[in-house]
């Protein structure tokens, strides 16, 4: 049971990944303009606004990684303040891309010491959403309401808004569902289409999230052009989610959304590797992501369920 958790812990930080460096080649582009260049963009081949390296991740992956180091670093707890200081080391070392609210508040943070940014109503951003992986990883198996502070431990340091709060509860729920349920004994064999229900068996939650917050409501026109706003971030993560059955059909259909694609890539990532397993993963993908950062999510996931 516990080896099984472990892979879907390390399928979710590589789907991450994968997702983040696949959709960084179209971010800020249309779907027009992706499928005037790429017809369909299914393959890890860096460049983008960013210019990146093949399997180069951005700022989804690296925050993530910050948090995660920060989290074991604390025996598994998540602390508002060792979160804020790996964030502002994460912002120090100039990493490759760093979002305005992220950088807004952690500047903030530099001046007043203070973790928990003040509350907005303009801050609800996908920056918070983006990196809870390690909070689902770490607070597996634990109470509610102890899962709901490591989440805002982590979310407030740079977004303290009900809408992203709502976000990244209903992506914790979800992927510890995901692996709670192979703990149990679900299938792990999903390469293609073998389990198509299983996407939809986590559609609750974002039954759950639409009647707390309507704005989240994703059926009818495709969302496409996701902006970095959270609803529009999760409307197209749901789409391409909940539309698809199988890790790479959902990683290419919502990285060719365009728009914000390095983060909706980065969570549709985390989703369906929790779904789908270590064996969906193409493998031409894990070959391309970059070593250094499989290494570093393979090494988290083991510590982080152990935690």
């Amino acid at each position: 049971m516990a080896d099984a958790i472990a892979d879907r812990a390390k399928a979710a930080y590589l789907g991450l990944a994968i997702g983040d460096a696949l959709g960084a080649t179209v971010e800020f582009m249309t779907p027009g303009e992706i499928r005037h260049q790429y017809a369909t963009h299914r393959e890890m081949r860096g460049g983008g606004w960013l210019r990146l390296k093949p399997g180069q991740v951005t700022d989804d992956t690296t925050m993530s990684l910050a948090l995660g180091r920060a989290i074991i670093d604390k025996g598994g707890q998540v602390e508002a303040l060792a979160c804020a200081q790996a964030f502002d080391a994460w912002m120090r070392a100039k990493p490759v891309d760093i979002g305005n609210t992220v950088r807004r508040n952690l500047v903030t943070f530099r001046h007043s010491g203070n973790p928990v940014a003040p509350p907005s109503e303009h801050d609800a951003g996908n920056g918070a959403a983006m990196r809870v992986l390690p909070v689902a990883l770490a607070t597996l198996g634990q109470p509610t309401h102890v899962v709901s502070v490591a989440i805002r431990a982590q979310a407030h340091v740079t977004h303290h808004n009900e809408l992203s709060d709502a976000a990244c509860d209903t992506l914790v729920a979800m992927t510890q569902a995901a692996l709670e349920k192979v703990g149990a004994g679900g299938t792990a064999n999903s390469r293609h289409a073998d389990n198509p229900g299983k996407a939809q068996d986590l559609s609750h939650f974002a039954t759950i999230l639409i009647a707390q917050h309507p704005q989240y409501a994703f059926d009818g026109r495709r969302r496409e052009n996701p902006s970095g706003y959270v609803i529009e971030t999760l409307q197209a993560v749901f789409q391409a989610f909940f539309g698809t059955t199988s890790f790479e059909a959902c990683l290419i259909d919502v990285v060719n959304r365009g728009g914000d694609a390095d983060t909706t890539g980065a969570i549709c990532g985390m989703l369906a590797g929790a779904c789908y397993g270590l064996e969906a993963i193409p493998a031409r993908w894990l070959k391309a992501l970059d070593a250094s950062v499989s290494g570093a999510c393979l090494a988290q996931a083991t510590a982080l369920v152990s935690s």
